[in-house]
């Protein structure tokens, strides 16, 4: 390590250069494809991910699960669009809105394009649900039954418009689906050919909507357009976010070194590691997912972190030396084990998420770690030569204003107020380790609380529009969530069977309407179809239309002639949504108010425990899949896989500390306040019932590289200054001087240079610029009052014999 600053010292041109080269390097080769198509022929291009589902393995069983049913059912991702109108005493049901509708229906029909490959892309025209694009089944006479279109045309007068309301809301597949109970709303359903579509069909929704001028308003969301909408939002974050937090460090630094030369070399080092890390990243072929969008935020404030304890070490030495040189070089010997030690520790952080089965988190903490061994590289030798470039001149009054040649005596602020609070820190040792054992209970309690839930759509501030329109199709309609649950026999010789005919059985399908009544009864499901719907209505028309017939057939056979009878309807293939055409398999399509993980837990737990105790007539087995269930299967991953993670990388680290200091009891001491900081994080998102989502659990991972920061320098310097002054009051006096200044210097810059992300109107970066300051600012306050009320009352422990000599190889093998 002191091998690398030497040569960087001695070569400080050459060093500068050659990160420079590298970090170009890396740069073309991510922006070659985007310019040549020679290059994009061997390069890998710039892509963005926010699919959630790929957060699962690719032969995960859910994900061929879901891709099998939906394939299976021909069912499609939806985007959801409300058209509502609470001003005319009609709602929507006026001709010049329902005008405007079928308009937005046809052009919506005409929306495809061929991609890249050759693909078609765009709207599933057939499949589409709208008031002009389904059914009206009512009776034609007795015995037969007439199928013609809801609204075949745009109705002229206010009675038409009125009589297509009574139509729909006479439809049970349609009544809270299609139009809203209060008659204010319809719901139009836009089929995808592909979730990665929805932003750009949605972009030519809105831009034809604006050319409407009735005063309705106009609300579109579904999960599709969610994940792809954040996927181009957080594109437009990482751009915006991040150089506003870098500026803002950088006044901070400013304000603390007082020479803007000087503190551009830590702004250097992290811009060169977000970018070597970025670019890496691309080049071997990785997308930019939700995940690995975070990067940069992740790896800004852990490059600076060795950065500032350089140049603060290098600012209170300075006036000592009055060399750059000189200075530097005694500064990188009392840092470079510390720093190594600090690195390591947030790498086995990171690297640790690898032990979780989701590939976009096992991306992250690789790149991540990767970034902070970049960063650590870079801060040795590039802060050294910059420095030694910079000409002595531009330190003149430069470093801490002393009054005599210890540090201790400064007159700074910032110096009296650390004395201040080492001398309290040290005398009040009592009431703050009871005040931290009260606080680890709470916090404890807190843990249990943790609730794990996540929703895409929760990824936008509340005030966003398509929160905003989440929230108001959701308190008209049945709900823009969508789950399914499909059924099979489970006997294989039932299944073989060309004659069993499952769900044409008059008793099957009464036992699927019992489950579907008893889902609406939960409150987490507002509305199901099946195919259930479907005979009963038919049945229902062929009787009269009388409601006493809205009833499953007495027989396989009156089953059998509703079917019949649908299958001469406009759409037959909406038959096929809900049944296979050997009928051996049948789907329940949900509609769900929330996107909420724990709603859809908490509905497949009630309805696993409803199907045990309520067994079917034949033996059936059941698969959920959807976009609503996929989330819920990563976010279990996540969690188990967080928590083997943190676990792993926990004990990993606490071998690391007691081979730093050659002693367990050193080691032990040094997880504490990362101990304490992990406790309290987790402990508030309980306590505050804060969704534990996939940006809050990665956070324990940084939790653990910077508390644990702090307390090796602490405790580092603590060590050897306890060979000068031989006893712990003298000791912490000392400790409280300029290596505190460093810490503090460091848990300011660092906490208070990641609020801009409290602006950003994605909500994981919120989150992530909330934690990140919070666990900043807290782990390096513990540090700060932990440690040394814990090393007053172990200092016989601490300082034996054995420890000074561990103390004296330690400062040895610097000097070397």
């Amino acid at each position: 390590m002191n091998r690398l600053s030497d040569f960087a010292i001695k070569a400080p041109k050459f060093t500068i250069w050659l990160a420079v080269a590298t970090t170009m390097i890396v740069a073309a080769l991510v922006l070659a494809p985007s310019l040549s198509n020679t290059a994009a022929q061997y390069l890998n291009p710039l892509t963005i991910d926010a699919d959630p589902e790929n957060m699962l393995l690719e032969d995960d069983p859910v994900r061929i699960t879901n891709r099998q049913q939906k394939k299976q059912f021909t069912l499609y991702d939806l985007v959801v669009v409300g058209v509502v109108n609470t001003d005319n005493s009609e709602g929507v049901f006026n001709p010049q809105t329902l005008a405007d509708i079928y308009d937005l229906t046809e052009f919506a029909s005409g929306i495809s394009w061929v991609d890249e490959d050759g693909e078609t892309q765009g709207v599933v025209p057939y499949d589409i649900i709208s008031p002009s694009a389904v059914d009206n089944i009512e009776q034609a006479g007795p015995g037969t039954v007439r199928f013609d279109w809801l609204m075949e045309t745009a109705p002229k007068t206010d009675a038409a418009a009125i009589a297509v309301r009574e139509r729909a809301q006479n439809q049970p597949l349609l009544k809270g689906s299609l139009v809203s109970d209060d008659g204010k709303g319809i719901a139009l359903y836009f089929p995808l050919t592909s979730k990665g579509v929805s932003n750009r069909v949605v972009e030519m929704l809105e831009e034809h909507i604006a050319s409407y001028n009735t005063g309705d308003a106009y609300h579109i969301s579904g999960l599709p357009i969610a994940q792809d909408r954040f996927a181009v939002e957080m594109f437009i974050q990482m751009a915006i976010s991040s150089p506003l937090a870098m500026g803002l460090i950088f006044a901070l630094l400013w304000y603390f070194f007082r020479n803007m030369t000087l503190i551009i070399a830590p702004m250097i080092v992290a811009m060169i590691s977000t970018i070597l890390t970025m670019g890496l990243l691309v080049v071997f072929g990785n997308s930019v997912h939700i995940m690995s969008s975070m990067i940069p935020i992740f790896i800004m404030p852990v490059a600076v972190l060795d950065a500032i304890h350089i140049l603060s070490d290098f600012y209170d030495r300075y006036p000592i030396y009055k060399n750059r040189v000189e200075t530097i070089k005694h500064v990188m010997k009392e840092l470079a084990k510390p720093m190594l030690f600090t690195s390591l520790t947030t790498v086995v952080g990171f690297a640790s998420l690898n032990l979780t089965p989701l590939p976009p988190i096992q991306l992250f903490g690789t790149f991540v770690a990767i970034g902070v061994f970049a960063a650590w590289l870079l801060t040795i030798t590039i802060v050294p030569a910059y420095i030694v470039l910079m000409p002595e001149r531009k330190f003149l009054n430069f470093g801490m204003k002393r009054e005599g040649v210890n540090a201790e005596n400064s007159n700074s602020m910032l110096a009296r107020s650390l004395k201040k609070f080492g001398a309290g820190a040290h005398r009040r040792a009592i009431p703050i380790l009871v005040l931290v054992v009260a606080v680890a209970t709470v916090a404890g309690y807190g843990v249990t609380k943790i609730v794990p839930n996540d929703n895409p759509v929760k990824w936008f501030a509340k005030d966003h529009q398509l929160r905003k329109s989440d929230k108001v199709l959701n308190q008209m309609f049945a709900g823009s969530y969508m789950a399914y649950l499909s059924f099979s026999p489970e006997s294989t010789a039932a299944k073989s069977d060309e004659d069993q005919q499952t769900f044409k059985d008059p008793a099957t399908l009464n036992y699927i309407a019992g489950l579907q009544a008893y889902m609406g009864q939960t409150g987490l499901v507002g509305k199901s179809n099946s195919v259930v719907e479907i005979v009963k209505t038919v049945h229902r028309e062929l009787f009269e239309g009388k409601q006493a017939f809205y009833r499953i057939p007495d027989t396989a056979a009156g089953v059998a002639q509703t079917l019949i009878t649908f299958e001469s309807s406009h759409r037959p293939q909406d038959l096929w949504h809900y049944v296979t055409p050997d009928y051996q398999n049948a789907n329940i399509w949900l509609q769900l108010k929330t996107g909420d993980n724990q709603t859809m837990s908490q509905l497949e737990t009630l309805v696993d425990q409803y199907l045990i105790d309520n067994p079917a007539p034949i033996a059936l087995q059941h698969k959920w899949f959807g976009l609503t269930y996929v989330n819920i299967t990563w976010q279990d991953q996540m969690v188990v896989g967080m928590g083997k993670a943190l676990a792993s990388s926990f004990v990993v680290v606490a071998i690391m500390m007691m081979f730093l200091y050659r002693s367990i009891l050193w080691g032990l001491l040094a997880m504490v306040p990362l101990s304490f900081s992990v406790a309290v994080l987790y402990g508030t998102v309980g306590l505050l019932g804060i969704d534990y989502d996939a940006p809050i659990a990665i956070l324990s991972a940084l939790s653990l590289g910077l508390a644990i920061d702090y307390a090796i320098h602490f405790l580092t310097r603590a060590r050897r200054l306890h060979l000068e002054y031989d006893n712990w009051p003298d000791t912490v006096a000392a400790v409280f001087g300029e290596p505190a200044r460093a810490i503090s210097r460091n848990v300011v810059v660092l906490g208070i240079g990641f609020m801009p992300l409290l602006l950003a109107p994605l909500v994981p970066y919120q989150t992530v610029g909330i934690f990140i300051s919070g666990i900043l600012l807290f782990a390096g306050l513990a540090t700060l009052a932990i440690l040394p009320a814990l090393m007053r009352y172990l200092e016989r422990w601490l300082f034996t014999g054995k420890e000074k000599a561990n103390a004296l190889a330690d400062l040895a093998e610097q000097e070397l």
